[in-house]
């Protein structure tokens, strides 16, 4: 998105917040396409058979979306941030339904990894690494959402840390220690 796109969707977010509710049926088709590419980049590390599209994933994350209107939106990079968390949770509430559906439903600890995406085959893997995450969200919040915003929501070095004030060096830095920590986490927590 073109720098003039990126001031457009910061003052649409602005005058969203402030209650112009024309100006949130302005941005809509502004992010659109990215809400789009962030939900099929999300897809993309489910399993085939998936009963949730693309198209409604972002669907669902728009109308949560719609009720965070009184967040103090900072930027383009801070409503991309949200929605990326917005659409993690989506999934993995959606893999928590699934597997509850499941007999048995035990969830099994799998390794983390950089080549590794959760399994297309297994809701399980989407729920271990949600649970890592979690735990690292306990243990350092801000290395835990470079992690969801760069490895679940796609964005890049320097998006992230855009949305989290931060310079690239410092979400690089972020990056390779989670990764550790998560691999490290999953690793001590699974089967034997």
């Amino acid at each position: 998105m073109a720098g003039d796109a990126s001031s457009q969707v910061t003052i649409l977010l602005r005058t969203w917040r402030d209650g112009d509710q024309a100006a949130l049926e302005k941005l809509m088709p502004v992010v659109y396409a990215e809400l789009h590419r962030l939900a099929h980049r999300y897809m993309l590390r489910e399993r085939p058979d998936h009963t949730l599209q693309t198209s409604a994933l972002v669907n669902e994350a728009y109308l949560r979306l719609v009720d965070a209107g009184q967040v103090e939106w900072k930027n383009r990079a801070h409503f991309f941030a949200i929605s990326a968390t917005l659409m993690r949770r989506i999934l993995v509430e959606f893999a928590r339904s699934h597997a509850s559906q499941k007999k048995g439903g035990n969830v099994q600890k799998v390794e983390f990894d950089e080549a590794f995406v959760p399994s297309r085959h297994r809701v399980e893997d989407l729920l271990a690494l949600d649970e890592a995450l979690t735990a690292l969200e306990a243990f350092d919040a801000r290395k835990a959402k470079v992690v969801e915003l760069h490895f679940f929501g796609g964005l890049t070095r320097e998006e992230t840390a855009e949305a989290l004030s931060v310079s690239p060096e410092t979400v690089f830095r972020d990056w390779r220690l989670a990764k550790a920590w998560l691999k490290q986490q999953m690793k001590a927590e699974g089967p034997a």
